[in-house]
């Protein structure tokens, strides 16, 4: 009997060991692209009405930033994944862009964005970067003077940067079209400290779907040209 329960024992301690050195399965990486081309929006809940929304949470207070020329909420209209830069110049100026449809039936996105001059109480809504022209997963930055930068993807999974030196209120496009590679989900760094990369810029984004492989990226001229 003795021998039986020290066995037992073992045998016990054995399978303990076993299992406590399981480890459980690698999750592979995603193999297709997180975003596809006829990936409608989700639908965003608005008062179907015309004045903006303006919601409080406690002491904060949002207010509505896709709105007409009046100010105004625009029945039907959708976006959604936005992005903001502030100006560490003049914290009142801000801009944000996000992915614009034209009606929350629509799958066709473009690189909506919107500014403030006054901290987020009003906002103007110019439009779209380029008309017609399938663009999403909008990131955007600032530098240290105040400029912002627009990082925007294409259908291609390649990417451009726009720059804005009036506070977010016009954009110029840094390159040709897909010239500032990328890829899916990407997103932007810009370098304010005062080292020796001051004013670099750095993009990483998805392998799952890239314009010309890799997964990082760095600009030494301001977005202009990347490496």
């Amino acid at each position: 009997m003795l021998m039986a329960s020290v066995f037992t024992c073992l045998l016990s301690l054995f399978l303990v060991s076993i299992a406590s050195g399981q480890t459980a399965p690698h999750k592979p990486l995603p193999t297709e692209p997180l975003e596809k081309y006829n990936m409608p929006p989700a639908y965003i809940f608005r008062m179907e009405t015309s004045p903006r929304m303006i919601s409080q949470f406690g002491p904060f207070t949002s207010f509505q930033v896709n709105v007409d020329a009046n100010g105004n909420n625009i029945l039907g209209d959708a976006a959604n994944e936005p992005s903001i830069a502030v100006d560490p110049t003049n914290l009142s100026r801000m801009t944000i862009g996000w992915r614009q449809f034209d009606s929350v039936t629509s799958d066709f996105r473009q690189g909506g964005w919107g500014y403030t001059t006054n901290g987020g109480t009003t906002w103007t809504f110019p439009g779209v970067l380029e008309n017609n022209v399938f663009r999403s997963d909008p990131v955007l930055n600032s530098n240290e003077t105040g400029n912002f930068y627009y990082l925007s993807l294409l259908q291609t999974f390649c990417d451009n940067i726009w720059r804005s030196l009036d506070f977010g209120q016009t954009w110029t496009r840094l390159q040709a079209d897909g010239a500032a590679g990328g890829g899916d989900k990407e997103w932007l760094a810009i370098d304010k400290t005062a080292g020796i990369g001051h004013g670099f810029q750095y993009q990483a984004w998805s392998t799952a779907a890239t314009c010309g492989g890799g997964q990082f990226s760095r600009s030494t001229d301001g977005g202009v040209t990347w490496m």
